[in-house]
């Protein structure tokens, strides 16, 4: 096809299929490199020219042969981008990209949506806003940051998704217990101040360092709270405009700017702290939100994040505009949680509301819409006590990262 572009699409994880069928269906060569583990799963393969699978899981590709046979197909074929499609992939796409010399994001700025250390250390040298924090290098560092910010605090992987991994910690000796069992991997961790607070996500799409659609949401349960404790994940778009949202916007422009995202998707979390009334940021990433976040955010906008994304990363290689869709202003929340059934019935939830059902083995899972917020979380916290008696299911702590 005339003016047809070739894209690499990486991902670990089963998502995206938005992306992909838009890519294909704005003319272009795809191409996905996937793991061997999701060889099964139902990706939209008449939109996909060819999936190379990658043994090993998650983090653990082997990264010299991923660039071995991205360098092999491109004796034979020119490729013009390279995308990530999820948090696990932004470290293989920026290894590509700098040793194949292709355009987008390098390694420094891949960092920084990667490398929680690195991103908190950022925003410190731009003036955002944060909680204390300290790497865990040094122990006359941790003692003193111990000695002096108050407890509780938590512990974090520096190269997880979400909540996935974070350890809270309410005194000192017990600081040093958990530090002690990470033996020499306690680099790849830091300490951060615990704020309590209501915590938030601003949902993006950049082009040429300008945001050019973001919708603001709250975690009625936080990813962390459902890592920790189980139970029901939700969460809403807050209402457009307030104080909140305009708070909670400009501290994300800060961030994407002071970061460094030209163009493509974030999805970025804040916590408004009980204790000041401040917004602090959280942490970032370069990608679409998982848990479905992206089919509650077309429902409140009518903005698909993911085939937007793919419009403008067609629109960059063949040097096109790209317009944003007319954006709509309703409400729509998520709720969800890992069932005890395969198949779970969800058929009494009937209220007009009910718009998208996720369609996933052993997860149950709605999002609902209505041009009210109060009718939004009246339904998502009528639905998670009704969840909860009916299909949640009680997994340890690392199963709870299905949900991504």
């Amino acid at each position: 096809m005339k003016n047809a572009k070739t894209f690499i699409c990486i991902s670990n994880y089963f998502k995206g299929a938005d992306f992909l069928i838009n890519l294909k269906n704005l003319g272009n060569k795809v191409y996905l490199v996937t793991s061997e583990k999701l060889r099964n799963s139902p990706w939209p393969k008449e939109h996909i020219d060819e999936i190379f699978y990658m043994e090993g899981q998650d983090i653990d590709w082997n990264l010299e042969h991923l660039l071995l046979g991205v360098g092999n197909l491109m004796k034979s074929t020119k490729i013009d981008a390279i995308v990530a499609l999820d948090d696990y992939d932004v470290e293989k796409a920026t290894y590509l990209r700098e040793n194949l010399r292709i355009d987008g994001m390098g390694q420094t700025t891949g960092r920084y949506f990667r490398d929680k250390l690195a991103m908190r250390m950022r925003a410190k040298s731009c003036g955002i806003p944060i909680p204390n924090f300290c790497s865990l290098f040094n122990d006359h560092d941790i003692n003193t940051f111990a000695d002096t910010i108050p407890a509780p605090w938590v512990l974090k992987p520096r190269s997880e998704a979400s909540a996935n991994g974070i350890i809270k910690v309410y005194d000192k000796e017990s600081l040093w217990i958990h530090i002690n069992e990470m033996g020499n991997n306690r680099f790849k961790y830091l300490l951060e101040q615990f704020k309590p607070g209501d915590v938030y996500h601003c949902d993006s799409l950049i082009l040429e360092r300008k945001i050019l659609f973001s919708l603001t949401s709250k975690y009625l349960a936080t990813p962390m709270e459902i890592s920790q404790g189980g139970g029901v994940f939700r969460t809403a778009n807050i209402e457009y405009n307030s104080d909140d949202d305009k708070a909670i916007k400009a501290v994300n422009e800060q961030v994407l700017k002071g970061f460094g995202l030209k163009h493509g998707a974030a999805h970025t979390e804040f916590i408004k702290c009980k204790e000041d009334g401040k917004i602090y940021f959280l942490e970032t990433s370069s990608r679409v939100g998982g848990a479905h976040i992206a089919d509650m955010v077309a429902e409140a906008s009518n903005i698909n994040l993911w085939k937007e994304w793919a419009a403008i990363e067609d629109s960059l290689v063949k040097e096109t505009k790209y317009t944003l869709p007319k954006v709509k202003k309703e409400y729509a929340g998520i709720v969800l949680t890992l069932s005890k059934y395969q198949h779970p019935d969800l058929s009494s939830f009937s209220d007009p509301e009910v718009c998208f059902r996720v369609p996933l083995d052993y997860h149950a899972g709605l999002i609902v819409k209505s041009d009210k917020q109060e009718r939004v979380l009246e339904l998502l916290n009528t639905y998670a006590d009704r969840f909860v008696n009916d299909f949640t299911a009680i997994v340890e702590q690392n199963k709870v990262s299905n949900l991504h």
